[in-house]
């Protein structure tokens, strides 16, 4: 599908090197315009609705974080492009697909386009349709270990599992325990289920997922009625496990 761009930069010679770059190496991007500050990038995506956004994220009175909360129900993705690193973390985990460091790699720009193009065509895809979870194992069970030995549960029966730390939140339908094992444990006990890493924080039970909701990072909601946020950078591993 063809991604529909615009730049928002406040440095003129950035925007030309990005322009050239997209132009050149990126096949299936048009760029609608272009904006020097948060108040020109937004009259744009008000009025070209932009299905990706490259946005710097230090600009004159103020900064990417600042013109991404003036657009709470976007539908646009957001790749970042900044010589400031120290952004990195926040943004993927909140705001951006990708994350693109100053002076641009085109290798690394290449990737960031077709991210957000894999992830619109799943969208696209799956919107209206009936919705399965890719045939994995869902008969399972796993320890937890605790002070006094370990306690056995059926995998089928964790609906998600959250970062506290170096320690991890399961949630079943009536209850939460507390392991003192990491997220990233769980991660790889439940790589042969259907879990899925959603974000830094969550784990999810893809079998429990009821509702994707579009924008910001996207959101899905489970069928205990959680609603858990997703990273707009695992928005596509998320969306892999549903045919």
């Amino acid at each position: 599908m063809d991604l529909q761009a615009i730049i928002i930069e406040d440095e003129a010679n950035s925007r030309e090197i990005l322009r050239n770059y997209i132009t050149k190496y990126c096949d299936g991007v048009k760029l609608l315009g272009e904006a020097s500050n948060i108040s020109e990038g937004l009259e744009l995506i008000q009025k070209h609705n932009p299905n990706l956004v490259f946005l710097d994220v230090e600009m004159p009175f103020g900064n990417a974080f600042d013109l991404l909360d003036k657009v709470p129900d976007r539908t646009f993705e957001t790749v970042f492009v900044t010589a400031y690193n120290q952004y990195a973390i926040d943004a993927l985990n909140n705001h951006a697909a990708y994350y693109l460091m100053k002076p641009i790699n085109i290798d690394e720009l290449i990737k960031a386009v077709d991210y957000v193009k894999e992830v619109k065509e799943k969208e696209n895809a799956l919107e209206g349709q009936v919705l399965e979870v890719k045939p994995s194992k869902t008969e399972g069970k796993i320890t937890l270990p605790q002070q006094d030995g370990f306690q056995v549960l059926d995998v089928k029966d964790i609906y998600f599992c959250k970062a506290d730390d170096n320690y991890t939140e399961i949630y079943l339908e009536h209850k939460r325990i507390v392991v003192s094992k990491t997220l990233k444990y769980f991660e790889n006990a439940l790589t042969e289920y259907a879990f899925a890493r959603i974000h830094k924080s969550y784990l999810v039970n893809v079998g429990e997922v009821v509702k994707y909701k579009k924008g910001k990072g996207g959101s899905v909601v489970l069928s205990n009625g959680k609603e858990l946020s997703v990273s707009a950078s695992k928005k596509a591993t998320l969306l892999s496990y549903f045919q």
